[in-house]
């Protein structure tokens, strides 16, 4: 919303989260990754550089599960009938987080294999 004061919109921001925790099934996996990823780092110590790469993977795949979700919403509010128009977009939006899923795997199994 336009014109809000900024912890306004920072509430606001913590809906989308709190909503997409509650209802979205893949957010919530997502989120067990971030676990997985905070205790590997906690564990292994990488060097910081390596660190800041699994966390800014971390968030991309958050953030394009985020924007999944709320097309998807619009999508299926504004045309609730299957059209191939709406099925394309949803899986491209799908597309978009699982190329940042493999990515951040990728950063991953980089960094492991740097470790050694």
């Amino acid at each position: 919303m336009k014109g809000q004061g900024l912890l306004q919109r920072i509430g606001f921001a913590w809906a989308g989260i709190r909503y997409a925790v509650r209802h979205e099934k893949s957010f919530r996996t997502h989120l067990l990754a971030v676990v997985f990823v905070a205790g590997a780092i906690y564990w292994l110590r990488p060097p910081g550089v390596w660190q800041a790469m699994l966390w800014i993977a971390v968030a991309l795949v958050l953030a394009a599960e985020l924007f999944n979700s709320a097309l998807e919403a619009v999508l299926d509010a504004l045309h609730p009938d299957a059209a191939d128009f709406v099925r394309n977009a949803k899986d491209c939006a799908a597309a978009a987080v699982l190329v940042l899923s493999l990515a951040a795997l990728a950063v991953f199994v980089l960094m492991l294999v740097s470790l050694q």
